[in-house]
């Protein structure tokens, strides 16, 4: 498949991050973002990846390279972090919307190192750059010492899903984000070999 080279996010990355990271997330971008102009959905999503300390910056993002060209990312944090990482995003809602009781839904178990978001560009898909960027954060995590990955799927997102059992994740509860149903899967990254 050509040779994928993954690293860490730059803040360089931000105009292409914020693509990815709008395809990936739909319309809870416009929830995270409070706006609804495509235009400054991107503005806001490329604003904070370039700034430290929240959800979707640069600092909790890999990427994935072909030919030089940034292919896909992955943006993942540990579930014990996340509340602290929302809270420049809800600020940011509260002040915009005037209103003090603004909440993200949690997504992040307190015990699990998160795989918040995955895109690979449309004109890069079927390449395994996907399965690659999780196996990475898998390896990131392991040698963090984290025993438990998880992330959250659509149930009509069959092609995922397909993927993430393929990956070895176990769907364990249904959660629910921005009034949408999601499967939380979860794998366990030191199995014993049986």
């Amino acid at each position: 498949m050509g040779n994928v080279y993954i690293r860490r996010a730059t803040p360089e990355d931000a105009e292409k991050a914020a693509v990815l990271t709008r395809l990936a997330i739909k319309e809870i971008a416009e929830e995270l973002t409070g706006e609804t102009e495509e235009e400054t959905i991107l503005a806001v999503l490329a604003d904070f990846f370039r700034k430290s300390g929240n959800r979707i910056s640069y600092e909790n993002t890999f990427v994935s390279e072909h030919n030089g060209e940034v292919s896909g990312l992955i943006i993942a944090y540990h579930g014990k972090d996340a509340k602290g990482l929302d809270e420049p995003i809800v600020e940011r809602l509260r002040r915009k919307m005037k209103d003090s009781s603004i909440t993200l839904d949690k997504e992040a178990e307190s015990g699990d190192f998160y795989l918040d978001t995955l895109c690979v560009d449309p004109n890069f898909q079927g390449k395994g750059i996907g399965s690659a960027l999780i196996q990475y954060v898998e390896e990131y995590a392991k040698e963090k010492g984290y025993p438990r990955v998880s992330l959250v799927v659509e149930d009509m997102n069959e092609g995922a899903n397909r993927l993430y059992n393929r990956l070895g994740y176990k769907k364990i509860k249904t959660i629910m984000i921005s009034g949408c149903e999601f499967g939380y899967m979860v794998k366990k990254l030191e199995e014993p070999l049986v």
